[in-house]
């Protein structure tokens, strides 16, 4: 019987895919309720590093990770939204 995991946005199973997808080692970790606006848990369980690692593994398994486009992730770029031309003073 395949194992089935809680995929409540900001648990174990969730973080694990989300850090996948954006590319990051894993980390086992997971939120008590929203991701990022609760408590963080950092000591899981054995079911709940499995959890974790069930997401990690399924999204790099499937490839699915985010397209950073063609600078990369690190790439500082300033969007200037005026289509005005400087002018020297």
């Amino acid at each position: 019987m395949a194992n089935r995991y809680d995929t409540r946005h900001g648990g174990p199973y969730d973080r694990g895919a989300a850090d996948a997808y954006y590319c990051r080692g894993p980390r086992p970790h997971y939120f008590v309720g929203g991701t990022y606006m609760t408590p963080e848990v950092t000591e899981l369980t054995p079911e709940e590093r499995a959890a974790y690692m069930a997401g990690y593994n399924m999204a790099k398994d499937l490839g699915d990770e985010k397209d950073w486009g063609e600078n990369g992730r690190d790439d500082d770029v300033s969007i200037n939204d005026s289509n005005e031309e400087e002018e020297d003073d």
